[in-house]
């Protein structure tokens, strides 16, 4: 089919699309320097396909190491994941987040016009809509971001979106995330976060599985069914498959595109919490702590340009999130680490 580098592709998004491409017959190039992911992935993604991807031990900051990959291995697209994700981190490191994302990316649209690639699907996410506090969230809103982690995402998408008015040739997806949760089927692959999770699922499945002690439910008194937060919540297989429909999106032609990746539902903590609860059969303790500055009520995307546009709907149920994500961590308690 076609040859396709996925920077950061050891990572939780990129190792699941990487089984997805795998699995509709592209051969994957993995460019991974594993800050924040582990070799390990490479033998479990090999173990569900059957089929070892390429390699290549590098950071997306090496524009030489990117560019020999693209014509060494005849690359047809690129899927740009390598980059920075904390938002709580890029507060207190905001150089850090701005060097490796921004400049990473321009790193990696260097090498692609040097080596003549002219096909990119960019990682961002639902941050880059900042704290408008308007949902259904729909891809014509304003964008903006209060800390440098989504600030690094506004950013890198302006200027893959400057670089197409200059570059005709060029032709880009980007894909903005919504809450990614769940894992591979299998339980080989899931999400593995260094140090204290930041997000809601990983930090439940890890009290679930005894990790850590309880959860904290950052406000309860929300206008919301239940008082606690609304999120749009997607499984990482409908995440993939977004990807490679984007993929083959640019690949048959069609103009560049920027599309939210969720279901369009909202989803409360206590609800997502009791969900896992029931598929886990573990009681998750958790306490209720004070809101966190500039958290919204309610965020969901907006997905109907996604269908028009791709075909996409997701086929997961929120059970299904769960109880994929605890078979990963149930069968893999300490993540990646052995």
């Amino acid at each position: 089919m076609s040859n396709i580098l996925l920077t950061g592709g050891a990572g939780y998004i990129g190792s699941h699309t990487a089984v997805a491409l795998i699995e509709r017959g592209d051969t994957v190039v993995l460019l991974d320097n594993f800050i924040n992911s582990s070799p390990i992935v490479i033998d479990r993604i090999e173990r569900i396909t059957g089929v070892r991807p390429l390699l290549i031990e590098a950071s997306v900051l090496d524009a030489s190491a990117v560019e020999r990959v693209l014509r060494e291995q005849r690359i047809d697209a690129v899927i740009h994941f390598a980059a920075l994700k904390a938002v709580g981190e890029s507060v207190a490191q905001p150089l850090a987040y701005y060097h490796n994302n921004v400049t990473g990316l321009i790193s990696v649209l260097q090498a692609m016009q040097n080596a003549g690639v002219s096909r990119i699907v960019l990682s961002s996410s639902a941050t880059v809509y900042g704290a408008q506090g308007i949902s259904p969230m729909g891809e014509d809103a304003p964008i903006s971001a209060s800390n440098p982690y989504g600030q690094s995402k506004v950013m890198m998408e302006h200027i893959v979106a400057d670089l197409a008015r200059a570059d005709v040739g060029l032709r880009y997806a980007m894909l903005r995330y919504f809450n990614p949760v769940g894992a591979h089927p299998s339980g080989l692959i899931g999400e593995h976060p260094s140090g204290v999770p930041n997000n809601l699922m990983p930090y439940v499945q890890q009290v679930a599985v005894g990790l850590r002690e309880k959860l904290s439910v950052y406000g309860d008194d929300y206008d919301t069914r239940d008082g606690t937060g609304e999120r749009d919540y997607i499984h990482v297989m409908d995440l993939a498959r977004g990807h490679v429909l984007a993929l083959a999106y640019l690949l048959s032609g069609q103009e560049s595109t920027t599309l939210n990746l969720g279901t369009g539902q909202a989803v409360t903590v206590l609800e997502m919490l009791r969900a896992f609860e029931q598929v886990s059969g573990r009681r998750v303790a958790y306490q209720i702590a004070p809101r966190r500055a500039g958290d919204l009520a309610s965020v969901y995307a907006d997905p109907t340009r996604a269908q028009a546009v791709l075909g996409f709907k997701t086929q997961h149920s929120i059970e299904d999130m769960c109880r994929d994500a605890w078979r990963w961590q149930s069968q893999n308690p300490t993540g990646y680490d052995v």
